[in-house]
């Protein structure tokens, strides 16, 4: 019985360990920012609220892309997401709080069927094609930028860059955790 419980240990240890690397391989990933010159940067939607203004993670995201555009990092911008419990579609509200931050509407590109990342990053591949950019940099939550750029390379675009907005909240250690089974499962895709 003893020999049991002591292998019972081992595995939850080693399970913790390995728990514990990847979400830190996520973090550091997700906070080393990847910038540089390229043809669109793509953010990710998150929730808006009902009278169609960002909440505040997505604001940051937003900031982050008007700001990268600004710098003359990015030439045009894709905003993808799709609509939420609050019957907004979020690539349409993005676009309208970076017109009124100033952005040049017709730089703006919008995908209201961004219902997840793959969605986005396939969508994106699409609008990408259709315009002939070849390079871009997603902008996300840093515990996202891993998974997100995997799922840019499973849809042809591997060199993806990443930004991710100086945004957090406490919430941010539940993402993290739920981004290791979200990456396994894209790996598997």
């Amino acid at each position: 019985m003893k020999r049991f419980w002591k292998l019972l240990f081992s595995a939850v240890a080693g399970g913790a360990a390995v728990v514990l690397i990847a979400a830190a391989l996520i973090v550091v990933d997700g906070l080393n920012d990847d910038v540089g010159h390229s043809d669109v940067a793509v953010v990710l939607g998150s929730k808006v609220n009902p009278d169609s203004s960002p909440s505040l993670r997505l604001a940051a995201r937003l900031s982050k892309a008007r700001d990268l555009h600004r710098d003359g990092l990015v030439t045009a911008i894709i905003v993808s997401g799709g609509t939420g419990k609050e019957g907004v579609p979020e690539g349409s509200a993005m676009k309208q709080w970076l017109v009124d931050q100033g952005v040049p509407e017709a730089v703006i590109l919008v995908d209201d069927a961004g219902v997840d990342t793959m969605a986005t990053a396939r969508n994106a591949a699409a609008i990408m094609r259709a315009n002939d950019f070849d390079s871009a940099i997603v902008v996300t939550q840093y515990f996202h930028i891993s998974r997100t750029r995997l799922a840019f390379s499973k849809n042809g675009h591997p060199d993806v860059g990443s930004a991710h907005p100086d945004y957090f909240e406490m919430r941010d250690l539940y993402s993290i955790a739920r981004e290791i089974p979200g990456y396994a499962s894209y790996l598997l895709k």
